[in-house]
C-alpha cells in the first residue's frame, strides 16, 4: 500500500487502473439516474383500498409510513419501536462521536448508520401524525355509528376550506413520505452491504484503524440490519426493484467523496481494496460493485416473502 503522501502524485491517479475503477462506480451512477428519469413518481395516494393491498401493487400512500403491515397491530407498537430504536441509534452515534471524532464518517459504515438514524427519525415522526390519524378515524367511526350511518352535514364555503387545508398539508406529507420510501431502501441493500463485507471480509482477513474487535463495533455491524429488518416486518411500506439505482448512487458518493479527499488531502484509505494502486484494484472495486445485486436482492425477496406470508394469514 502506498504512503499517504504518494496518494496525491500524479502518477497515483493517471493509470489505466484508475480509469478502470472510473468505469465500474461511474457507469453504473449513470444508469442509475437514467432509471430513476423514467421510473420514479413522486406522486403519493393518501389511502390503500384493501383491494389493492398486495405485494405487486407498488403504488406508494401516506398511510404505508405509518401503518403496521397487519391491521390488528395498533400503529402505536410501530410507533414505540421506531423511537426506541432511534434512541438507540443516537446514543451509539453520540458514543462514537465522543470516542473517535469526526473521523467516524470517513467510513461507509457510519454513512449508513447514519442514514438508518435519520429514518428512523422521520418515521418516528410520521407514527406520530400516523396514530393521531387513527384515532381521528377512529372518533368519526363512533360519531358515524352514534348516527346511524349519517354523517354529519358541512355547509359549503366550510367543506372548500376543509379540503384546501388537507390539500396543503397533504403536499408537504406526500413529499416527505416519498422522501421516506426513498431511504428506506437506499438504507436496506446499504446495510446488507455494509455487515456482509464485514463479516466475510474485513473480520476474518483485515484490520482497520477505529474498527478494533470490541462491543461498538459489533454493534455497529450488527443492529443496523436488526433494526431495520424489525420495522420491516412490521411495517407497511413496498420495495420497487428500480430503487435500487439510489442504493447505487449512494454507494457511488462514497467512492467519489474518497476520491476527491484523496486527491488533495494526504490520507490513507479508510479500506484497504479502495487503495488504486494495488494491481488487483479494478477487480475488487468490481466485486464490491456486484455485491450491490444480492445485498438488494435479497432484501427485497425477504419483502416479497413477507407479502406473502401475509396473504396465506388473511
Amino acid at each position: 500500500m502506498n504512503n499517504p503522501e504518494e496518494i496525491t502524485s500524479f502518477d497515483y491517479w493517471f493509470n489505466w487502473r484508475v480509469l478502470l475503477c472510473a468505469v465500474w462506480v461511474l457507469s453504473p451512477m449513470v444508469v442509475a439516474l437514467f432509471v430513476i428519469w423514467k421510473y420514479e413518481d413522486s406522486s403519493v395516494e393518501t389511502q390503500r383500498r384493501n383491494s389493492d393491498d398486495s405485494e405487486h401493487n407498488d403504488v406508494l400512500c401516506v398511510d404505508d409510513a405509518w401503518r403496521p403491515c397487519f391491521e390488528r397491530i395498533h400503529p402505536g407498537w410501530l410507533l414505540g419501536f421506531r423511537v426506541l430504536a432511534l434512541c438507540f441509534l443516537l446514543a451509539t452515534n453520540i458514543a462514537r462521536l465522543a470516542l473517535r471524532g469526526w473521523r467516524i464518517y470517513y467510513y461507509y459504515t457510519q454513512w449508513t448508520y447514519t442514514l438508518i438514524a435519520i429514518y428512523f427519525g422521520m418515521g418516528s415522526l410520521l407514527s406520530v401524525y400516523g396514530c393521531f390519524q387513527h384515532k381521528k378515524q377512529l372518533r368519526t367511526r363512533l360519531t358515524a355509528d352514534a348516527e346511524d350511518g349519517l354523517r354529519l352535514p358541512l355547509n359549503g364555503e366550510k367543506m372548500v376550506l376543509l379540503e384546501k387545508g388537507r390539500t396543503a398539508d397533504s403536499k408537504t406529507l406526500r413529499s416527505c413520505v416519498h422522501l421516506f420510501q426513498i431511504i428506506f431502501q437506499m438504507s436496506a441493500g446499504a446495510a446488507v452491504l455494509t455487515d456482509s463485507i464485514y463479516w466475510i471480509v474485513i473480520f476474518p482477513f483485515l484490520s482497520l484503524q477505529d474498527y478494533e474487535m470490541g462491543f461498538m463495533t459489533v454493534n455497529l455491524h450488527t443492529s443496523n440490519l436488526f433494526l431495520l429488518v424489525c420495522d420491516t416486518t412490521l411495517n407497511r411500506l413496498r420495495f420497487p426493484l428500480f430503487r435500487f439505482s439510489y442504493f447505487i448512487l449512494w454507494t457511488g458518493s462514497f467512492v467519489v467523496f474518497q476520491w476527491i479527499l484523496h486527491l488533495f488531502v494526504s490520507v490513507g484509505w479508510p479500506y484497504p481494496f479502495l487503495d488504486l494502486s494495488l494491481a488487483m484494484a479494478p477487480v475488487w472495486y468490481l466485486l464490491v460493485a456486484l455485491l450491490h445485486l444480492p445485498s438488494y436482492g435479497l432484501y427485497a425477496l425477504f419483502v416479497r416473502i413477507k407479502y406473502k406470508l401475509k396473504s396465506f394469514a388473511s
